[in-house]
């Protein structure tokens, strides 16, 4: 089998592209790839259980224009608005952890 004497692991990539952890390159990746998590997360979920956009909005109480946003990782949410998706809108329960 041949190998790429280029090919580089996933660590490296992101150390190359963005910068080291704890730099400001860094940390704002990081960010965006959490808010494109969440919104990947919330999609899947309403998808698993046939819901449409609109139908989402309108159990939480919000617009089907913030729940595209949010999906689409265009715009920041609010703890508890998304706290409020999840419960309300999903069933689903909320847990937050820490890691330093």
């Amino acid at each position: 089998m041949k190998t790429n004497k280029n090919a580089k692991s996933w660590k490296e990539h992101i150390n190359q592209k963005y910068g080291e952890k704890g730099t400001e390159s860094r940390e704002k990746f990081e960010e965006e790839f959490e808010t494109f998590r969440i919104g990947v997360l919330i999609q899947e979920a309403r998808k698993k259980q046939k819901l449409t956009q609109q139908q989402l909005a309108d159990k939480v109480g919000i617009t089907k224009n913030y729940i595209s946003r949010i999906e689409n990782n265009a715009s920041d949410i609010r703890l508890s608005t998304l706290i409020r998706i999840i419960r309300e809108g999903l069933g689903g329960s909320f847990e937050l952890s820490l890691d330093l």
